[in-house]
C-alpha cells in the first residue's frame, strides 16, 4: 500500500475522505496528509471565531442534536478550561465513545482526528492542543460558542 501512497502524494491522500488506515501502517505521507488536514481545520475555524459571532455560528446541520446530546450526557463537564487527563480517562473515553457512535451516520468525518483548543481562551498552539474525535470538537464548541466562551477572539478582531 506504501506504492499507493507515494503515487497519490500528500494533496492526493488528503483529499481521500474514508482511507482504511489499517492498510497504511506507519506511513509517513499519509501521516503527514492528516497532520494537513487537522491543521486546516483548526485554522478555518478560528478564522471564523473571529469574523463571526460565534454565538451565530452553525457548524453542522446537526448542531441542536450534537448540543441537546452533550448536555444530556456532559453537562457538569468544564468546558472553558478542559483538563485533558480527565478527558481521556478510560471511562471518559468510553462515555465519549458512546456519545460519538450516536452521529456516525448524520455527521460527516464524524471520528475524523480535530484538534481541540483546552483553554478556550487562548488559541491554537502546541500546548493547548489535543486531538480528539470531529464530533467532540462539535460538542465542546458548539456548547463554548453557546455560553459565550470563544466571544473574546471575535472581539479581538
Amino acid at each position: 500500500m506504501s506504492d499507493l501512497a507515494d503515487e497519490l502524494g500528500v494533496e492526493g491522500a488528503a483529499a481521500l475522505p474514508h482511507v482504511d488506515a489499517s492498510a497504511y501502517v506507519n506511513d509517513a505521507n499519509i501521516e503527514l496528509a492528516w497532520a494537513v488536514k487537522c491543521y486546516e481545520h483548526a485554522e478555518t475555524y478560528f478564522k471564523l471565531l473571529s469574523a463571526v459571532e460565534p454565538s451565530n455560528l452553525r457548524l453542522t446541520s446537526q448542531d441542536k442534536e450534537i448540543r441537546d446530546e452533550f448536555a444530556k450526557r456532559f453537562g457538569d463537564l468544564k468546558i472553558d478550561k478542559i483538563n485533558e487527563d480527565e478527558l481521556k480517562s478510560k471511562d471518559s473515553k468510553a462515555k465519549w465513545r458512546e456519545f460519538c457512535n450516536l452521529f456516525e451516520k448524520s455527521v460527516e468525518e464524524f471520528n475524523f482526528g480535530t484538534l481541540l483548543r483546552l483553554d478556550s481562551s487562548k488559541g491554537y498552539s502546541e500546548e493547548n492542543t489535543t486531538i480528539v474525535p470531529r464530533v467532540q470538537f462539535y460538542a465542546i464548541e458548539l456548547a463554548r460558542n453557546k455560553q459565550g466562551l470563544n466571544d473574546c477572539h471575535y472581539k479581538k478582531a
